[in-house]
């Protein structure tokens, strides 16, 4: 039975509470686990070189277009701009012999910190075959433009940041029941924008990452315009329900956007 209790117990409540609402299980007692195979189950539908259309419901398209959500997120969001993901409207599946398997989407996405409308994602995701790891290459296109972004509240926590007396350092972001203090926010949206490039680059057709938690985060002092900080998160595999810890070095200037410049696994 699903309790708060047992060692296990914060870890799981946060995974309940900052997943994207579109992504949540109906019964926390019963995550999607039996969602692993999904996508294989469907490209052994497919004969080499064939199309076809998919339940936009399905998991294989739900997670397909989780990792465009997280790429988009990646190259668009700020501290103080964020995305939120909607229902998946369209999904197609193909299997390109000797390439991968390419899904084609439509989905919803709109800016969740300024509250704006849904607005359709039309994208398409390869997964490349082979015993390498690659990134699935990404393409996608917004229905309109997103609304102007203000820069003003970046500005300012720019500003903040930079004149610091000490370099910022601070841990458990948010605590382990969702508390998160305010000006705490832009420190979590920037790591999950930077999460982006780490959901993007490790993904495959049975995953779906979703960063929860910053253990512990330290600015680094630098001498040109950028701030920089070293970040230790945990991800959730919402798929294998395994908790990863992960560390992610992180560049953001207002004007030049997000960057990682190096990441890795960490033990756990």
């Amino acid at each position: 039975m699903w309790t708060l209790g047992g060692p296990g117990a914060p870890v799981r409540l946060l995974q309940l509470l900052l997943l994207p609402a579109s992504l949540v299980p109906a019964d926390p007692e019963r995550p999607p686990r039996a969602a692993t195979n999904s996508a294989q189950q469907l490209v052994e539908q497919l004969p080499v070189g064939g199309q076809m259309e998919i339940s936009a419901s399905h998991y294989a398209a739900s997670r397909a277009a989780g990792v465009v959500f997280h790429y988009l997120t990646y190259q668009r969001g700020s501290p103080h701009r964020l995305f939120e993901m909607g229902r998946v409207k369209q999904a197609s599946l193909e299997n390109i012999p000797g390439s991968g398997h390419k899904y084609r989407l439509k989905f919803e996405v709109k800016e969740s910190i300024e509250n704006g409308t849904y607005q359709d994602c039309t994208a398409e995701i390869l997964y490349h075959l082979g015993d390498t790891p690659v990134a699935p290459e990404i393409h996608y296109t917004m229905e309109r433009a997103f609304k102007t972004h203000s820069t003003e509240a970046d500005n300012l926590f720019y500003s903040r940041i930079q004149h610091l007396t000490e370099p910022l350092e601070t841990r458990n972001i948010p605590d382990n029941v969702g508390n998160m203090p305010e000006e705490m926010k832009p420190i979590f949206n920037l790591a999950k924008v930077a999460s982006g490039y780490i959901v993007w680059q490790n993904s495959t057709e049975n995953t779906l990452y979703n960063m929860i938690q910053i253990k512990n985060v330290k600015q680094v002092k630098r001498n040109d315009d950028y701030l920089e900080f070293s970040y230790e998160v945990l991800f959730h595999d919402i798929v294998s329900q395994e908790t990863i810890p992960w560390h992610m070095q992180v560049l953001w200037h207002p004007q030049h956007g997000v960057k990682v410049t190096q990441n890795s696994r960490q033990s756990k």
